[in-house]
């Protein structure tokens, strides 16, 4: 096999010891945390792949900056540090800091979405869906097409399907639609980019209807590094000139500052409307604290604005790229099925495709994320029914667009070596796929139930 190599545009100064368990002492630890992945104690995984949300390694310069916090309540010098930072990346006016995307959403969402009935995104991950079922609307996903079909190669699979949020803003009627959601990279759909093109077509026809556009951006430095391979205008742009033309005229965004600013806490908040942004402030002041600190110690702070700049360096970018394109040619070569192109924090394994004698309604992509820990120590992820949940009105089993086990890879944190050890895992899971049987749930909450629901194997 030909071998792609990206060199690590970094050394490695401190190493954390993992321990690995034998197959038995796997199979005990997973039937004790009801099969769900979520309560595995992270001392009983080998590689850990839940999410690459606050999981990266920061850098000597983010570790010098936790020394310099200014720990001080009202007025902290890393307060002013992260705005000039932000401010210069994305260039709004009025920037808030929180401690983290799903904060961002707690703090933002309602006050859009006041007296509205709907949400709509190219497509929602789970925490900003809850957050707008909480505030007593719907959310509507609105993917294009090409992102339906995991084997199509695709550019922009993420991208918003413009002709149908039309007709949705025609049918449901402008002022019924508190906001108009662009997640970049779009997670659910395989951590697929969005076009510039797309995300200024959306924004216009949002503001034809006077609907609110906002960007989710917990990926947003991803995004810019696929526009600049993948979209022509942009070839010859720098990544910052790029994230500046993504978010270009939105009225508002959320970030959780975990992914691409590469820390392990954090999140912001973006506005260009000061009343909005009032608003914003007071209810950061109830939920999170005061607007200098948002939740945060002033040591994670300065490190957040020592990481914006870390996450927006286009050597980063190609090596942390080239490893999901590595993991995916190693996947593509044994035949194992994924949403291609590779996605740019994960690959997302389509487990419809490799256990397709498992309905939806035994959970798939969570049946494979179980195999995987069981078969290597890897815990991933279900991107999928599972993780959707049931419908909010009839309580019922909701179908999900995919079933995926993703495979999302930690910033700066795991060598080829791991990566091979993932691919040889699955390869091995995909010799034996026959045998795998889904699972029935037990135990779960109304919302956000794949965090602490109990399974039980069926078969």
């Amino acid at each position: 096999m030909k071998r792609i190599y990206f060199p690590e545009p970094f050394r490695i100064k401190s190493v954390e010891p993992l321990a690995i368990l034998t197959r038995e002492e796997r199979e005990q630890k997973i039937a004790e945390a009801g099969y769900n992945v979520f309560s595995l104690r992270s001392r009983d995984v080998y590689i850990d792949l839940l999410t690459d949300s606050g999981t990266g390694a920061m850098s000597s310069s983010q570790w010098a900056g936790v020394m310099m916090g200014d720990e001080s309540y009202a007025g902290a010098d890393c307060y002013y540090a992260v705005q000039k930072s932000a401010g210069r990346i994305f260039g709004f006016p009025y920037l808030q800091i929180v401690h983290q995307g799903r904060a961002a959403e707690k703090v933002l969402l309602p006050i859009l979405l006041e007296g509205k009935k709907y949400a709509i995104a190219n497509m929602h991950f789970d925490t900003t869906r809850a957050h707008v079922e909480l505030a007593g609307a719907r959310a509507i996903d609105c993917v294009v097409p090409e992102a339906l079909d995991t084997l199509s190669p695709y550019d922009f699979k993420g991208n918003m399907d413009v002709a149908r949020l039309e007709r949705y803003i025609a049918d449901m009627g402008a002022s019924n639609i508190g906001v108009v959601i662009m997640t970049v990279t779009n997670n659910s759909a395989g951590g697929q980019p969005v076009s510039v093109e797309n995300i200024h077509a959306t924004r216009d026809l949002c503001h034809r209807h006077g609907i609110k556009f906002m960007i989710d951006a917990a990926r947003y430095a991803e995004n810019a590094y696929f526009i600049k391979q993948r979209e022509p205008a942009y070839r010859n742009a720098t990544i910052p000139e790029i994230v500046r033309a993504m978010f270009e005229g939105a009225d508002c965004f959320t970030m959780s500052a975990k992914k691409d600013a590469i820390v392990n806490m954090g999140g912001l908040i973006g506005c260009r409307d000061k009343a909005v942004f009032e608003l914003v402030k007071q209810r950061t002041i109830s939920f999170e604290g005061f607007v200098t600190y948002g939740g945060m110690s002033g040591r994670d702070i300065e490190a957040l604005a020592r990481g914006l700049e870390e996450g927006v360096d286009e050597n980063y970018l190609r090596y942390r790229i080239g490893q999901m394109e590595y993991l995916a040619a190693r996947l593509e070569e044994a035949g194992i099925p994924f949403q291609r192109p590779v996605g740019g924090h994960a690959v997302f394994v389509d487990a419809k495709k490799m256990l397709p004698h498992i309905p939806y309604y035994e959970f798939p992509a969570q049946a494979l994320a179980i195999e995987l820990y069981r078969e290597a120590g890897i815990r991933a992820c279900d991107i999928g029914s599972y993780m959707l949940g049931n419908d909010p009105d009839t309580g019922k089993q909701l179908e999900a667009e995919f079933e995926f086990t993703r495979l999302a890879i930690p910033r700066r944190v795991y060598t080829q070596s791991h990566l091979d050890v993932i691919a040889d895992a699955l390869i091995n899971i995909s010799e034996r796929a026959s045998e795998i049987r889904g699972y029935r749930i037990v135990e779960e909450p109304p919302i956000l139930r794949h965090f602490t629901a109990r399974l039980a194997p069926l078969g």
